[in-house]
């Protein structure tokens, strides 16, 4: 695994973590490099359901390692290559039909928060701090996750984030929906182990073809296609529909089957 990523797997649920805490986790061109890497092996993993995103120690992650930038991104082109890395790693978390939750403590700003907005779930410590800061950079932000950012928490608060590159705690980013549920520090990480765990108990067919749709969605898509029709028949014709029929008529929990 790439220096300052940690990858593990605790039954059905992977787990990405961030792991430069002397450096508030901040996110290396390398680490934005790996992150498609991870996502592809968790989408091809069967025994894998579920990916929760967090960072070592404190911090979820303070953003991208600006100590790179004088380096990395000195000219135009060079960080036209860099945000390239970063454009990868967001359009995977994305692309993802396995569900993937962030799991947010302290500071989430820049490239953290761009990586939390990626996910499909935001779970955060009351202590969690969320901020974007391209405006305090002379960086103008990218398309795909500005995109995504509006569809969350609608343009005047994306406007806000993006504009002003102020911060908001975690009661602000719950109110506003930019995080799904705040809980006390202590209790973040077993929140999110039963909210994982709940992911994996339902069907997958149904969690997976959702996903795909709702991204079409989100990019902007306004009618059924060929692919939404097909999702969708093929859900109908697979063990899980007729599993979770008959659970339901026979009051018992479903086993689904799919992987």
């Amino acid at each position: 695994m790439t220096d300052g990523l940690e990858f593990t797997r605790d039954g059905a649920v992977a787990r990405l973590t961030f792991s430069r805490p002397e450096k508030m986790n901040a996110i290396t061109r390398g680490m934005w490099a790996a992150i498609p890497g991870v996502a592809a092996e968790v989408e091809a993993d069967p025994e894998l359901k579920a990916l929760v995103l967090t960072g070592a120690g404190r911090h979820f992650s303070a953003g991208a390692d600006i100590g790179e930038f004088r380096e990395l991104r000195s000219t135009a082109e060079a960080a036209a290559k860099y945000d390239e890395a970063v454009d990868s790693a967001v359009a995977a978390l994305t692309a993802m039909r396995k569900p993937t939750v962030a799991m947010v403590q302290g500071n989430c700003i820049g490239g953290g928060c761009q990586i939390s907005v990626a996910c499909d779930f935001r779970f955060a410590a009351d202590d969690a701090r969320f901020g974007i800061t391209p405006a305090k950079l002379g960086i103008v932000y990218h398309f795909a996750s500005t995109r995504q950012l509006v569809s969350l928490v609608g343009p005047a608060h994306a406007k806000y984030f993006l504009l002003s590159g102020e911060l908001v705690d975690a009661t602000r980013a719950r109110e506003i929906g930019l995080v799904n549920d705040v809980f006390p520090a202590a209790d973040l990480e077993s929140a999110t182990a039963r909210f994982a765990e709940t992911l994996c108990a339902r069907s997958q067919a149904s969690i997976r073809g959702m996903n795909r749709i709702i991204e079409k969605i989100v990019a902007g898509q306004e009618r059924t296609d060929d692919e939404v029709e097909e999702i969708r028949l093929a859900a109908l014709h697979g063990e899980d529909y007729a599993e979770g029929v008959d659970a339901f008529l026979n009051r018992r929990a479903p086993k689904f089957t799919y992987r």
